[in-house]
């Protein structure tokens, strides 16, 4: 690939199955997490942040933008997820769930854009899920966040038209991670158990499809599910 590469909430699961592939496929890639501690690991950049903070976001932008430059390749993954009855639900669970999954993708497209724009050239890929375009009981709160950064995504495709940035949203069905462990899939009816669920490596394999198109080539939108 030769490129680098930003990937947000690659500490685990979905994030840290892209940050692999794209190291894999030839890329620097700088893994962003909270959790993570500063420095080089295991061939990764890694550089710690608090996702729901924008004031965070944008310092690590900048620090990004001015030590290593303008990323080829962002991907937008962080993100939280958590089911309950609406009747159960909050506005604090509303606007926690706001501050990563909405509030912190506006932050990172903000922070590296205006570069990949002024460059000629970028990826930003955010990744959505099934619940950004089909809607599930006791769900409301995550729906609403993905649904909102589905509507960001599509905004930014229409203003982004023709500047060489491509923006791409990858929205995966259920996909075998550790949010799922509250919920139990495999023991509540309707649900798909997690022997059949999508694995990270298979949302992994569909961003790197996305970001080795070539340069005419742009997919604004990819849906992958289980197939069973």
């Amino acid at each position: 690939m030769g490129r680098t590469a930003l990937v947000t909430g690659a500490s685990r699961g979905i994030g840290a199955a892209i940050a692999a592939a794209c190291r894999g496929a030839g890329a620097q890639v700088i893994r962003v997490a909270r959790t993570l501690a500063a420095g080089v690991h295991d061939g990764f950049h890694d550089l710690p942040c608090d996702l729901s903070d924008p004031v965070a976001v944008g310092r690590l932008a900048e620090d990004v933008l001015a030590r290593i430059g303008t990323p080829d390749i962002v991907v937008s993954n962080a993100g939280i997820f958590e089911r309950m009855p609406f009747e159960q639900t909050t506005a604090a669970d509303l606007e926690r769930h706001l501050a990563v999954n909405l509030v912190g993708a506006f932050a990172v497209a903000r922070g590296f854009l205006p570069a990949m724009r002024g460059r000629g050239s970028g990826q930003l890929v955010t990744i959505g899920s099934i619940a950004d375009h089909t809607a599930f009981p006791e769900n409301t709160i995550y729906s609403t966040t993905k649904y909102g950064l589905r509507g960001l995504h599509e905004a930014l495709v229409a203003e982004y038209h023709g500047t060489g940035v491509r923006c791409t949203l990858v929205s995966p069905g259920a996909t075998d991670t550790s949010l799922w462990d509250p919920v139990d899939p495999d023991n509540r009816p309707g649900f798909v158990p997690r022997r059949a669920m999508l694995r990270p490596a298979d949302v992994a394999d569909a961003v790197l499809f996305v970001v080795t198109r070539a340069a005419n080539v742009h997919v604004d939108w990819l849906r992958l599910n289980p197939a069973l």
